[in-house]
């Protein structure tokens, strides 16, 4: 059951964001976007791109798998964790998760060359910038109240930092 839970808010929420709206601007957007020109040296941002995308994925996942284990939920609002998660990446940034999306994201906009799937990339990241501060960081205050506050206090939202042990 745990694994189906798991398997449709991924199909609902990344899969949408990494998948079908960049396929979608990749597509319907052919004629106004650009793309890499047909230049032997394109292999490195193509290379570069993929490598990013396989670091995104390698997170996400990671992020996925912390949320089943140690925090018995899933990303998905609508069925949130059940303890709060601050181990591996989580030590080091309050949002690792969307950290990977936006790296997968990234990955795509290189090894396709589309400003357009790059714009997307920057929209995604201000978007959920915003819906931390209104919505889920009010949120998690409620839910975990003062683990959560000190655990905001020594981890940033966004850039990690090295983690000191304490």
């Amino acid at each position: 059951m745990m694994l189906l839970r798991h398997l449709l808010s991924i199909l609902l929420l990344p899969t949408m964001a990494a998948g079908v709206l960049p396929w979608w601007l990749l597509t319907a957007g052919r004629g106004a976007d650009t793309r890499w020109p047909a230049v032997p040296i394109a292999w490195v941002p193509r290379t570069a791109g993929a490598l990013v995308f396989a670091a995104g994925f390698g997170l996400f996942a990671w992020c996925v798998w912390l949320f089943a284990r140690v925090g018995r939920g899933t990303l998905a609002p609508w069925d949130p964790t059940q303890a709060l998660v601050a181990v591996g990446p989580y030590r080091y940034t309050r949002n690792p998760m969307i950290t990977g999306v936006a790296l997968m994201l990234t990955g795509e906009a290189l090894v396709s060359g589309s400003a357009l799937v790059g714009a997307w990339v920057v929209l995604f990241f201000v978007v959920n910038h915003l819906y931390f501060i209104v919505s889920e960081e009010p949120g998690l205050e409620d839910r975990f109240g003062e683990p959560y506050r000190a655990y905001c206090a020594r981890v940033p939202r966004w850039l990690g930092r090295r983690h000191s042990g304490v």
